[in-house]
């Protein structure tokens, strides 16, 4: 008797998605960062 059973496929080493979401991440930690340093330069431009 036969047995009816999908294939397995190997498992990618890196999946797109993912990956693209952690540059997305790193992206927008940078932005924030760099908002960030434009806010404290700014207010010490006025300060001084």
């Amino acid at each position: 008797m036969t047995t009816h059973r999908a294939p397995k496929y190997p498992a990618r080493s890196g999946r797109p998605v993912e990956r693209s979401v952690v540059a997305g991440l790193v992206l927008a930690v940078g932005a924030g960062l760099a908002w960030i340093g434009g806010m404290i330069y700014t207010i010490a431009g006025w300060s001084g």
